[in-house]
């Protein structure tokens, strides 16, 4: 058997259907083989395969992440080789296994370059978490939305841009954010469904009749559900009154208390199915380390306490220092989801957006072993295993 091939015992398995108590997972040469209770396992000789004892520890499918930036004082906008090992080392040891290499809103050159460094990158074997693609967040935003972004880079939506960019790189883009209330956005969107690239609102001022319009194209996603859209109102029901109540749009959330609410997180759980609520971390170059000075894109921001802001707008939120691990626990803590239903949103439902749910995003047979081993007590990340190989 190779080094990707062991076995959890005596753990709480979670799964589609629900947790399995005293259950097992085994993997073979990194995929799944077995799901189910560890007292009817097939029994292996212990010189064959590895054990591990989980304890009564959750064993959790690996947490996919479709909107981050960055970590470890780098950020993808000025992507290296070595710079996307850092960000994805650093994530995959937070319980991160797949993930969406986010840009902002920059000069066409810098994503250009950005999609270059990517594609070299996923092209060969990757040694933490896996980048799926590329999440276009910008340059298509509203001017009056900007958030964390920099209005002079802000241009309308371009589907030459992005048409030039796929054929350039095939399948690489996986998202893009713009704001659909712009000219040529219906274009945008259509072009985007044909291509199977998730068509997201975001950064946008949008009235709720113009959402709605743009989901009857299709329009199916909202980047950090709350953050830099048109508020809800009982009147003008805005972006997120729009979001809300439609059963095509799923919805980003940053769980991290200072973004959202955790009633507001309620709320938007309450209106979502199962499968319209999607984790993410938004997390920028500042995610790892401590208080100080770091750099969005090309804006300066200043984190004290795990806020970000821009240094020059002083309250302006400007991404986050989360990781997947502590928005997991606070959906769970502080917003009362269930285990099963945060799982899903942290892994499932994204797995499912990103149409990669055939092989990955919840733990059945067949699928590669991205599996985390969380302690039941305190939610606490104890071992990470990403395609059988076990990363943290």
């Amino acid at each position: 058997m190779s080094t990707s091939s062991f076995q959890i015992v005596h753990g709480r398995v979670v799964t589609p259907t629900g947790i399995i108590e005293d259950g097992a997972v085994t993997v073979e040469d990194g995929i799944i083989a077995y799901v189910g209770s560890t007292e009817g396992m097939p029994s292996h000789s212990a010189a064959s395969i590895r054990t591990i004892q989980a304890h009564d520890a959750f064993i959790l499918p690996g947490f996919i992440d479709v909107h981050v930036h960055g970590g470890m004082q780098e950020d993808f906008t000025d992507s290296t080789q070595e710079s996307l090992d850092t960000i994805t080392k650093f994530h995959s040891s937070q319980g991160t296994t797949a993930m969406l290499a986010t840009t902002m809103t920059t000069p066409k050159d810098v994503i250009d370059h950005v999609l270059a460094e990517v594609s070299t990158y996923t092209s060969k074997a990757m040694p933490y978490a896996q980048i799926e693609g590329v999440h276009l967040e910008g340059p298509f935003i509203s001017p009056k939305w900007p958030g964390a972004q920099n209005p002079e880079h802000i241009v309308p939506p371009n589907k030459d841009w992005v048409e030039a960019w796929e054929n350039t790189y095939p399948g690489l883009i996986k998202q893009v954010t713009f704001a659909p209330e712009r000219e040529g956005s219906h274009e945008l969107i259509r072009y985007l469904r044909k291509k199977g690239i998730v068509a997201t609102a975001g950064h946008t001022d949008a009235t709720y009749e113009e959402i709605i319009a743009a989901t009857e194209v299709g329009l199916h996603h909202s980047v950090h559900m709350f953050n830099a859209m048109t508020p809800l109102h009982h009147r003008k029901p805005g972006t997120a009154g729009a979001i809300l109540s439609s059963p095509k749009m799923s919805a980003e959330i940053i769980a991290d208390g200072i973004h959202v609410h955790p009633a507001a997180i309620q709320l938007l759980a309450h209106a979502k199915n199962d499968q319209n609520l999607v984790l993410i971390t938004d997390a920028m170059s500042a995610a790892g380390l401590g208080d100080g000075e770091y750099m969005l894109g090309d804006l300066p921001v200043i984190v004290k306490d795990n806020v970000c802001t821009l240094k020059e707008s002083e309250g302006t939120l400007a991404g986050s220092t989360l990781t997947m691990i502590r928005g997991f626990r606070f959906l769970v803590e502080k917003v009362g989801l269930s285990i099963e239903r945060a799982s899903e949103a942290a892994s499932g439902n994204p797995a499912k957006l990103l149409r990669i749910a055939h092989r990955t995003g919840s733990i059945e047979t067949g699928k590669q072993a991205d599996l985390l081993l969380v302690n039941a007590e305190d939610l606490d990340l104890q071992h990470v295993w990403i395609k059988g190989h076990q990363t943290h």
